[in-house]
């Protein structure tokens, strides 16, 4: 790392005309970003506009082609992440990368574990010391804990006192709330406001329109890898911010619904897992139906998904599918009988990151591109990808870019599209518009519609109680792995499903 210049400055970062070309794609064009001390500065654009590639370039992941980087009023270059680590500028990933099968101590002092005599582990010191980063945040975790065995919720809370324990004077938080209850994004709301006050800059990445305008001091948008607008959040509506982002207006947050349910399809009767929280679920699904999960973390309802589409083991219950009785005791049976699964966790259970997107967009309908019985027609499967990318509007350069070089928005589209070309009766999606920006979102919700006006019928757990009184029919909500209550979509409040939500908790 290089450093010279003077102390003092007004931003406590500045990024400079940074620029940055991938083969086939201009990522950056001379993008600049300024932070105030002790301030929330919001970098919102569509999934694709440049924004984890501005970052990952701030925190060294990316070498830039052009730019210059100043931390109070300093020249500086940091050469990888733990160079930007050690001088105060830390990044909470969307994408949790932890060492799952460690504790939330070894996970928050992994490569600098506090030592005795040189090289003797201290444990003892690690878990006071992590205890003090906890509490002083207010979370009560246990230091011990395997981080396997802890929602990502909490995950994402170690990940954020990670970067407090650097003493970091810069933190870039990417979707924090986008496993978040309500009331632990009040406690990082808190968080935020602790860190502020000690004179921090948080650059806040986030498509939740309405936590930007509550919690930001300043707002800049992006847009096809350039600078759009930068401003004080006072100066900014929602709906500016949705016209600099899109460039178009979307009169809108959710489209019509034109479809119109039919006979009942799918039925789950009375279903429990051998081994996870979910007790007697019973709810069914009609013919071109959009149905919801609303519940909180915990509540079960990934786990349902995992239940009844053969992933986790059943111990009670029935399925029916128009009005048979089916098994689906394992994914292959469920995916025969008609099934499709869209799971939360992109990056672990999703997508295959080093293979392509063609490879990813076909992997679940293999034997349509079967030349004899063996081999693969690869002519037929570039043809079908090159039309999910123009169907729903992928942004890459090539589909033999490997897929974790996509934004988060673009991979998930990419999933729907492999779902797609099983030509599915039943989707299960969890969480399908998480950490996507509005554009993105409501191509997601037109295209959910437009299956469900084919008749096709969808299953759909979201976090956030508009997408489901906006999306669905009908809404079931969970509480401790139970279905508490069924309501109307077009009738019912947010009030009425958090205090459902909270019933068994």
């Amino acid at each position: 790392m290089s450093a010279n210049g003077e102390k003092n400055a007004p931003f406590l970062l500045e990024m400079q005309n940074f620029s940055k070309s991938f083969p086939g794609v201009k990522a950056l064009q001379n993008v600049s970003l300024a932070v105030r001390p002790g301030t929330v500065h919001a970098l919102m654009g569509e999934n694709g506009a440049g924004k984890s590639t501005l970052m990952k370039c701030l925190f060294g992941i990316y070498s830039a082609d052009e730019g210059t980087l100043l931390l109070d009023g300093s020249s500086v270059q940091f050469a990888n992440p733990r160079e930007a680590l050690e001088n105060g500028v830390a990044m909470v990933h969307q994408e949790l990368n932890q060492a799952l099968g460690r504790s939330v101590m070894d996970n928050i002092w992994l490569g600098r574990y506090p030592t005795r005599l040189g090289f003797y582990v201290s444990a003892r010191e690690m878990y006071k010391k992590t205890q003090d980063v906890l509490e002083n945040l207010g979370l009560s975790i246990d230091p011990a804990r395997i981080m396997s065995t802890m929602p990502v919720a909490e995950r994402q809370m170690v990940e954020i006192a990670k970067a407090v324990s650097y003493d970091a004077r810069v933190i870039v938080l990417d979707e924090p709330t986008s496993s978040l209850t309500e009331s632990e994004v009040e406690r990082l709301f808190s968080i935020i406001d602790m860190l502020k006050k000690r004179g921090c800059g948080i650059i806040y990445i986030s498509h939740k329109m309405e936590e930007i305008l509550r919690i930001s001091d300043d707002i800049t948008v992006m847009r096809d890898g350039k600078n759009v607008a930068s401003a004080p959040a006072a100066e900014m509506s929602m709906e500016k911010i949705i016209r600099l982002m899109v460039g178009r207006e979307l009169s809108s947050r959710f489209p019509p619904k034109s479809s119109t349910p039919g006979e009942v399809v799918f039925r789950a009767e009375g279903i429990s897992s051998r081994y996870q929280r979910v007790r007697g679920v019973t709810l069914s699904v009609r013919r071109g139906e959009i149905v919801g999960l609303a519940g909180l973390a915990g509540a079960g309802r990934s786990e349902f998904f995992e239940n009844i589409f053969g992933i986790s083991t059943r111990s009670e219950g029935k399925l029916y599918l128009n009005g048979k009785e089916i098994g689906n005791r394992t994914a292959r049976e469920a995916k025969q009988n008609g099934f499709a699964f869209v799971t939360e966790e992109r990056r672990s259970t999703g997508i295959f990151g080093i293979l392509n997107i063609t490879e990813n967009a076909t992997i679940s309908a293999l034997p349509r591109f079967l030349r004899g019985k063996i081999l693969i027609n690869d002519r037929k499967r570039a043809e079908k990808t090159k039309e999910i990318i123009k169907k729903l509007s992928v942004k890459t350069a090539s589909q033999k870019a490997q897929i974790r070089t996509l934004s988060g928005g673009n991979q998930q589209k990419v999933i729907f599209g492999r779902w797609l070309l099983t030509d599915p009766e039943i989707l299960l999606l969890d969480e399908p518009t998480r950490g996507i920006d509005v554009g993105a979102k409501y191509e997601i919700y037109q295209l959910m519609e437009d299956l469900a006006a084919r008749g096709k019928s969808i299953l759909v757990i979201s976090s956030e109680l508009p997408e489901l009184l906006g999306v669905c029919h009908r809404i079931y909500v969970m509480s401790g792995g139970e279905v508490t209550g069924e309501v109307e979509a077009k009738t019912a409040t947010q009030e009425e499903i958090m205090a459902l939500a909270a019933k068994n908790v």
